[in-house]
C-alpha cells in the first residue's frame, strides 16, 4: 500500500460543502488502496478573522497568545473533515499539531519544526483509519502551542510525509499545478508536468505563489516528491522532485515576474574598505532583507551603491540611509518604487552557454531597458522599469519557447 499525505488549504475548505468534497476526493485515494493522511489549513478568512479580534484588543498583540488563538481556526476543519469522511464511510480520527506531537522551538508566530513523533499516526494508518491533521502548527518542548506562520499547512504536510517516508506529498489548492509563466499574462502559459526542486525554490522566492518556500526547502532536504493539484478540478498537476527523475530535462522551464521590489541608490560614496558594511549593516539592523546589489565606480572616485528592497520597507530604508549617506559623506540617497523583477528559471542552462546574451537581446530588441541583473546557476533576474512587467514576460515566454510542450527553443 502507498502512503500519500494531502494537504487542502483554505480556499479548499472554504465551507461546508467545499469540505464535504475533499472528503469524498481523500475516500476516493484510500478506497484505491492507499493509506491517507490529510493535512488541512483553516477555512479561509477564519486566520484573518481572529487575527483581527486580536488585534482589536492590541494592535501590538503576539507572542505565546496570539498561537493559542490561531491555532483553533485548524481544529474547527480537522474536526468537521472528519465528520465528512465519517458520513462518506470512512473512519477518521482528527489531530492537533500538539497530540501528534510536531515539536517546534520557541519562535511564536513563525517557529519551525523540529521533530515528529509519528508513531500514534503510523498507528491509525496501520488500522485502516484516515488520519487529519492540523497544519500551520505545533508545541514547543514546554507544551506551548506555536505556530509556523502563513502558508505553514504546505510545511507540516511536508514534514509528516518525511516522517513517514510517504510515496507522495499532494498539495490541493485553486491552481492545477505549476506554469511556466503566470497564465493572466501569457495566455499561451503550459502546465509543467516536473519540475525539480531547485526550480521550483527559485521560482517560489521570485514570485510564483504556488507554494511556500519553506516546505520545498523541506521537500527538497528529505527527497519528499511533492505534487500540486487542483481541488477543484481533475487532473494530474506539476510534480516537484530530483532531477534525476527528469528524464528530459528542458533549457528553461519558467519565467517569473516580482512587482513587490523597490530599488536604492547611495550616491556618490567614497570608495574606501568597509562602505557596503557600513550601508547594508544598518538596513539589516533594520530587520529589512536585500535582494540584488550594484556597485559602480565612477571617474571621480566615488561609487554608486545601489540594491533592492521589498516594496513594503522603500520608505524606511531611504530613511535609515539619509542618516548613513550624511555620516560618510554620500553625496545622497535616491530610489524608485516603479520596477520589477522578470527572470528565467532552468536547470538546462547548466550545459547552455548564452542564455544570458539571448535573454539580454530578446529584451533590447523591443526597447526594454535593463537597470539590474543576478544570476545564479539556474537563474538570471533583470530589474526593468514596471511599466515593461507584462511585455517582458511575454517577450522572454516566447524567445525560449516555453508555450510548446517540448521546448524546440533547445533546438535554436
Amino acid at each position: 500500500m502507498s502512503t500519500i499525505v494531502q494537504k487542502f488549504g483554505g480556499t479548499s475548505v472554504g465551507d461546508v460543502k467545499r469540505i464535504e468534497a475533499v472528503a469524498e476526493r481523500v475516500a476516493r485515494t484510500q478506497r484505491a488502496g492507499n493509506k491517507v493522511v490529510v493535512v488541512v489549513s483553516a477555512m479561509s478568512g477564519e486566520t484573518d478573522r481572529l487575527l483581527g479580534l486580536a488585534k482589536a484588543i492590541d494592535a501590538r498583540i503576539g507572542g505565546r497568545e496570539l498561537d493559542v488563538l490561531l491555532s483553533t481556526g485548524e481544529q474547527v476543519t480537522i474536526a468537521l473533515l472528519c465528520m465528512a469522511l465519517a458520513k462518506q464511510g470512512v473512519p477518521a480520527v482528527s489531530y492537533t499539531g500538539a497530540q501528534v506531537r510536531i515539536l517546534t522551538d520557541s519562535a511564536f508566530n513563525k517557529a519551525r519544526i523540529e521533530a515528529i513523533d509519528e508513531h500514534r499516526v503510523r498507528a491509525d494508518l496501520d488500522a485502516g483509519r484516515v488520519t487529519v491533521v492540523a497544519g500551520f502548527q505545533g508545541v514547543d518542548e514546554n507544551g506551548n502551542i506555536t505556530t509556523l506562520g502563513r502558508g505553514g499547512s504546505d510545511t507540516t504536510a511536508v514534514a509528516l510525509a518525511a516522517a513517514l517516508k510517504a510515496d507522495e506529498c499532494q498539495i490541493y489548492t485553486d491552481v492545477d499545478g505549476v506554469y511556466t509563466t503566470d497564465p493572466r499574462i501569457v495566455p499561451e502559459a503550459r502546465r509543467l508536468d516536473r519540475i525539480t526542486y531547485e526550480e521550483m525554490l527559485e521560482m517560489a522566492s521570485l514570485g510564483a505563489k504556488v507554494l511556500q518556500i519553506r516546505s520545498v526547502e523541506f521537500a527538497s532536504k528529505y527527497q519528499v516528491n511533492l505534487r500540486v493539484l487542483s481541488s477543484f478540478e481533475e487532473g494530474m498537476g506539476t510534480l516537484i522532485t530530483t532531477e534525476e527523475n527528469i528524464m528530459e530535462q528542458a533549457l528553461i522551464s519558467g519565467v517569473t515576474l516580482n512587482r513587490d521590489e523597490a530599488q536604492v541608490t547611495v550616491a556618490g560614496v567614497p570608495d574606501r574598505p568597509g562602505i557596503a558594511s557600513g550601508i547594508l549593516g544598518p538596513v539589516a539592523s533594520a530587520n529589512i532583507e536585500v535582494d540584488m546589489i550594484v556597485q559602480n565606480t565612477g571617474a571621480d572616485g566615488t561609487t554608486d551603491f545601489t540594491f533592492t528592497v521589498h516594496r513594503n520597507d522603500y520608505d524606511r530604508t531611504v530613511e535609515i540611509l539619509d542618516k548613513v549617506a550624511a555620516d560618510m559623506g554620500a553625496k545622497g540617497v535616491r530610489g524608485d518604487r516603479k520596477i520589477v523583477k522578470i527572470s528565467i528559471v532552468g536547470v538546462g542552462m547548466r550545459s547552455h552557454a548564452g542564455i544570458a546574451s539571448r535573454m539580454f537581446k530578446a529584451l533590447a530588441d523591443d526597447g526594454i531597458n535593463i537597470r539590474m541583473i543576478s544570476t545564479s546557476e539556474i537563474k538570471i533576474s533583470v530589474v526593468v522599469d514596471e511599466k515593461y512587467s507584462e511585455l517582458g514576460v511575454r517577450i522572454l515566454h516566447a524567445e525560449f519557447g516555453l508555450e510548446n510542450a517540448l521546448q524546440n527553443a533547445n533546438a535554436r
